[in-house]
C-alpha cells in the first residue's frame, strides 16, 4: 500500500520535494537580507522579528499555491475557490480595513522610516500637534512619550501622512528619566 502510492506520486513528491527546499533557500536568503538592512539602520530586534515573520507567511502562502499546482489542481478549480475565499475576505476586510492599513505602514515604515526608536519628533497636525519621543514601534502603531510623561499612541498609517520634523536623535538616552 506505501509501495504503491510513492509509484504513483514520485514525481510530485520530488517536486514537493524540491519546492520545500527552494522555500528554506529563500526563506533564509530573505531573513538574512533582512536582518542585514535592518541592522545597518539601527532598527531593533523586535521590529526584525515581525517583518521576518510577515515574509515568511507570505512565502508559505505562495508555497501552498504552488504545492496544489504539483499534485494536479487545474487552474479552473483553484479559481473558483480562491474567487469565493476573496469575496468573503474582501467583505471581511472591509470591515477592518484601518487595521491592515497600519499593518501595511508597519512594513513600509521598517524599510523607509527615516526615525528609530529614541528619536525625538515633531508631528505637524492640524488638530493635536505632537512633540515626544519615540519610545517603540510596533505593527500597528508608535508609541510615543511626550514631555509630560504621558504615553500616546499614535497609528501608523496616520505617521506616513503628516509631516514630520526631527528635533533631536537618540534624545531617549538624555531624557530617559521618565523610565
Amino acid at each position: 500500500m506505501l509501495i504503491n502510492f510513492f509509484t504513483t506520486y514520485i514525481s510530485q513528491l520530488i517536486g514537493s520535494g524540491v519546492l520545500l527546499l527552494s522555500l528554506l533557500v529563500i526563506r533564509y536568503i530573505t531573513n538574512f537580507t533582512i536582518t542585514k538592512v535592518a541592522r545597518k539602520n539601527g532598527i531593533n530586534e523586535a521590529r526584525i522579528r515581525l517583518i521576518r515573520r510577515y515574509v515568511t507567511v507570505t512565502l508559505i502562502v505562495i508555497s501552498i499555491i504552488i504545492e496544489l499546482f504539483i499534485f494536479g489542481a487545474k487552474f479552473s478549480d483553484l479559481a473558483v475557490i480562491f474567487s469565493s475565499v476573496f469575496a468573503i475576505l474582501g467583505i471581511a476586510l472591509f470591515a477592518i480595513w484601518s487595521i491592515l492599513s497600519n499593518v501595511t505602514s508597519g512594513i513600509i515604515m521598517f524599510f523607509s522610516f527615516p526615525y528609530k526608536v529614541g528619536d525625538k519628533i515633531e508631528i505637524h497636525d492640524k488638530d493635536f500637534p505632537i512633540r515626544a519621543i519615540i519610545e517603540d514601534i510596533r505593527s500597528f502603531q508608535l508609541h510615543l512619550r511626550l514631555d509630560n510623561g504621558d504615553l500616546v499612541t499614535y497609528p501608523n498609517n496616520l505617521i506616513l501622512q503628516k509631516a514630520v520634523t526631527l528635533i533631536e536623535k537618540d534624545a531617549i538616552e538624555y531624557e530617559a528619566d521618565y523610565e
